[in-house]
């Protein structure tokens, strides 16, 4: 679901909004005049009227009878800011409490608290959501190109999870790449910064978020309706993360983008960067800051210190130093001229 936008994170619908910034533009107003200005009839005026009177944010004039007025937006929105702080503290203090007791009581799980089945199309793909939403760092996939219950296309809880700044690392099976949406999807993962691999078949779907909770299908010969485990922190968990992080170790990464085709989505060469990669090496070879570099190539901060991290994972070292000496190395950044 889209973040709230204007007014509705106060509570107020798209209709309440309009008919409160009509009143606060044009002053006192009768409800025939405000029905044409809204484009709605007239008893939907005045129920809007009615529920921005409940809120505090209009009243009937005293002086002018007949015509409704806009309380001052400094005061009344404050009070409705107010009230939503409180009503956000409360329910932040109750999920504190919450997961302190399921933590509690999750101390020493029985075997059967290990896995939770579920079962039917319209729950497993809330449940898919909800490990999104709920992961905080990282969430792993392996993703085939024949999916049942979850459809990457009608997921935003992944976009959603990106701006929190949650990493994805997603390894798809190559018929994704030629399904109807398939590149389009993974052009917009690209562009907003997902590692994606590519490999011929992925051993099975698989969700991973945070390392702490993972969600893997049931077949269709050991369920008549789609159905899925999801398997808590335990050793099956380990078992989960090992072979995604196989799997990912043997993938081709996806990159965004040809010379000749922008759109394009392809494999990159296994053995060295691609030529933004080289770019970036360039210039902080030469001394540019990570700041410097993305002004430069007009990329994002992230995107420039991320683009860094897989070139120290592609080559296997630990500090920036050393990823500049692998550099001249590999030959991927020719030597500059000696004094």
């Amino acid at each position: 679901m889209p973040a709230a936008t204007g007014l509705t994170a106060l509570g107020l619908d798209d209709t309440h909004e309009s008919a409160y910034r009509a009143l606060v533009s044009v002053g006192a107003v009768d409800v025939p005049d405000l029905a044409r200005r809204l484009a709605r009839g007239e008893h939907d005026t005045e129920r809007a009227l009615r529920g921005l009177e409940r809120h505090g944010l209009a009243a009937q004039s005293s002086a002018r009878p007949g015509r409704w007025v806009a309380a001052p937006p400094g005061v009344a929105l404050g009070a409705l800011l107010t009230q939503r702080r409180h009503e956000l503290e409360q329910a932040e203090l109750t999920a504190a409490l919450l997961a302190e007791e399921y933590r509690a009581q999750a101390a020493e799980p029985a075997a059967h608290d290990l896995v939770e089945v579920v079962t039917g199309a319209a729950a497993v793909a809330q449940r898919f959501l909800q490990l999104q939403l709920g992961a905080s760092e990282e969430v792993c996939a392996l993703v085939t190109g024949d999916p049942v219950a979850v459809s990457g296309a009608d997921n935003d809880a992944e976009e959603q999870a990106v701006g929190r700044g949650v990493r994805y690392r997603v390894v798809v099976e190559r018929p994704v790449l030629h399904l109807p949406d398939g590149v389009a999807e993974l052009s917009a993962a690209l562009g907003r910064d997902e590692r994606v691999r590519v490999v011929d078949t992925v051993p099975t779907k698989l969700v991973i978020a945070d390392r702490v909770l993972a969600m893997v299908p049931l077949t269709a010969s050991q369920t008549p309706e789609p159905a899925a485990l999801v398997v808590h922190a335990s050793g099956l968990l380990e078992s989960l993360s090992g072979l995604f992080e196989s799997v990912w170790r043997d993938a081709l990464p996806l990159r965004l983008g040809t010379p000749d085709d922008p759109g394009a989505v392809v494999e990159e060469e296994r053995d060295g960067p691609d030529g933004t990669d080289l770019e970036i090496l360039s210039l902080l070879l030469a001394g540019l800051t990570d700041a410097s570099v993305a002004k430069q190539l007009d990329l994002g901060l992230r995107t420039v210190q991320r683009r860094v991290k897989r070139l120290m994972e592609l080559t296997g070292v630990t500090t920036r130093l050393q990823l500049g000496w692998h550099t001249y190395e590999k030959g991927w950044v020719a030597r500059g001229p000696q004094a």
